[in-house]
Formats: C-alpha cells, structure tokens, sequence
C-alpha cells in the first residue's frame, strides 16, 4: 500500500508540475504580448451573398484559426459600393478580437495591395435556367482584369481560390494574366461538392458526418463533375460496404450531388451561399494549416498529368496539404466506371477552356 501511495503521490506532482508549466507559459505570452503577423484576405464580391456570410467566418478565426489576425479587404462593384459599406460597419459593431482592419473599397488595384490570401467570390451569377457557357464570356473579362490587379499588388506568395463559376476555367484565366503567381498557388473551389458528398453518406449510413473520410471530387465543379467513393470510409469501414447498395451509389448518389447547386437555386431562388462560405473556409484552412493525417479533401488544382488528366487543365483531384503546399494524392486505384467519369469531366473543362480563350480575342 505505501508504494502505491508513493506512486500516487509522484504522478499527482508531475500533473501538478504540467499545470503549473502551462500556465507560466500562458503568463508569459500574455506578458510579451506575444501574436502572429496579421494575414491579410481579399474577398471580391463581398457585399454578395456569399461574401456577407464569408466575412465574419474569417473575421472569427474560422478559416486561419482562432490565433491568427487577419486584416479583410473587400472588393465590389460601383453599384454595390453603399452595401458594402454597410457590411464593413457591421464587421466594425461585431467587435471581432482577431480583426485589424477593414478596407471596403470598388478599386481593384486598392483592394489587391498586399494581400496573402485572395478568395475571388465575384463573379458574373449563374441564375436559375442559366448554361454555364451563357456566362463565360463576362467572367473571363472580369478575371482577366482582377488577375492583372493580383500580379501587381499582391503579395509574392499570395493563395488564390477561385469560388465564382464556371471556377475551374476561371482560376484557368486568372493563371494566364498572373504569371508570377505560382500555378500551385492558383486553385478553385470543390469542397463545396466534397462536402455535400459527405452530407449525402452521413445521412444514408447514419452516422455523424465527421466520421466520414475520404470521398473525391473528380473534375469540373459542374454537373459533370464525379462523387467517387470507391475509397472513402466511415470509422473503419468503408462506404460502399455500409452503403450495401452500389446501385444507389453509382446512380442517384452521384447526381444528387452533382445537381445539388441547382436544387437550391430551384428552392431559394438563389445559389448556395451559406455552404459554400464554409466550405471556402474549409478549403483555405486545409491548404494553410494542413489536412488531418490519413486523409485527403479535393480542391481544383492545376493538372500535372495525374491519373491521366490533361496537362493545364484546373482539375478537382484529391490532395493531402502540409505547410501551406498542396499534393495530389498518388496510386489510387481506377475502376472502369470511374474512368469514364473522370474523363467525361475532363472533356467539359477542355471545351470550357477552348471557350474561354476564344473570348479573349
């Protein structure tokens, strides 16, 4: 009995120690003042919708931490510019401790100074009834110009997520008239369509949607673009064998998550704005901060060859992120089915992107 006293007593004396050490340092950063550089966010189109549900995500810590400072510049057009006023007194009576600073501005040159991460949500709108091909060619005029802006001002190592659609062909653009930004810093958003993915097999299997892994976006984020679960897992088991349904799997899985854009258009009579703010939020917090380990998240990045995709196109592939770089995740196994998906996506981004700079002469 007195040695286990003893050994009680020890480990109460080391618990005790670790306390004590943790708030000595807590003190002492307090007492240095000690905090990160301040990052500074671009949000085009930021008196839109999307934007006035991004801004206080990141003004609170939910894209770079609950640590990091973060100095916000807005962008929107002239029409806009009263309303984008009013969101930046907004952000002012919120009060947020990790915001520095607000710049609410309709010139894109002042908006692009200096800015470490660039979430370009602005964007001619998709509207219910609307091709993608209908807007192409205004969007490709108002990335052309904001790129030339982002070459200029921004800092070196600037992050770029392209949101607004067509966004893979858009982030394409943008890349061509950024040259001095690295291609791997040019990325779009698909984790919006990564994350209704996850949604769709939460539901089916009934489990809580944090335990669900690895999914794949391939591709466009468009109608064409493949839910591939053929290596995701929940807990230690994997999708398909929960599901116990390939049929649904293959069928009205896919192009439930596929049409899930138009869906809500159809019932808000306006697009996705709450999730896709999020899932903007997932994407850079991923990329910078790094991925969970074992598992990846799909984003569109520029296309090396991987899995057979083209070379230059902006494609939705799965990646793993460290130290604020991403990687395609290598030597995933390819079905026949998957194939023909994959390439089918492919296809569309590469008649998107021979549209696309036919707009430019």
């Amino acid at each position: 009995m007195e040695n286990i006293n003893v050994v009680v007593e020890k480990i109460v004396v080391v618990l005790v120690c670790v306390y004590l050490s943790r708030s000595i340092i807590r003190y002492l950063l307090s007492f240095l003042n000690v905090e990160k550089e301040p990052i500074t966010v671009l949000i085009t189109g930021a008196a839109g919708q999307i934007g006035y549900a991004l801004v206080p995500m990141v003004a609170r810590g939910v894209m770079l931490g609950p640590d990091q400072p973060v100095i916000l510049h807005m962008l929107d057009i002239g029409p806009a510019a009263e309303s984008l006023n009013g969101v930046k007194m907004e952000l002012i009576d919120a009060a947020f401790p990790l915001l520095r600073g607000v710049v609410a501005t309709t010139d894109v040159a002042e908006a692009c100074k200096g800015v470490n991460i660039a979430v370009m949500v602005g964007g001619f709108p998709r509207k219910e009834g609307m091709e993608r091909k209908d807007v192409m060619s205004k969007n490709v005029s108002i990335y052309k110009a904001q790129a030339s802006a982002l070459e200029q001002h921004a800092a070196p190592d600037c992050k770029v997520l392209v949101v607004a659609n067509p966004a893979n062909t858009n982030a394409l653009i943008l890349k061509e008239f950024a040259p001095s930004i690295p291609e791997k810093n040019i990325t779009c958003l698909t984790r919006l369509d990564h994350n209704r993915a996850l949604g769709q097999i939460s539901e089916k299997v009934n489990a809580h949607v944090g335990d669900v892994k690895n999914v794949i976006i391939w591709g466009n984020h468009s109608s064409t673009q493949y839910p591939d679960v053929n290596h995701a897992t929940v807990g230690e088991k994997s999708v398909r064998e929960l599901v116990g349904n390939d049929n649904w799997l293959n069928t009205e899985f896919i192009t439930t998550v596929q049409q899930r854009g138009a869906a809500i258009i159809k019932a808000r009579k306006l697009s996705s704005a709450l999730s896709a703010a999020s899932s903007a939020c997932d994407h850079i917090r991923d990329w910078v901060l790094g991925t969970p380990k074992g598992t990846w998240v799909s984003m569109g990045v520029y296309s090396d060859g991987s899995y057979g995709i083209q070379p230059g196109l902006v494609y939705s592939f799965p990646v793993t992120c460290e130290k604020g770089e991403w990687s395609i995740m290598q030597g995933l196994k390819i079905d026949e089915f998957s194939r023909g998906k994959m390439d089918a996506t492919a296809k569309e981004l590469i008649e998107e992107k021979s549209l696309a700079y036919s707009c430019l002469n």
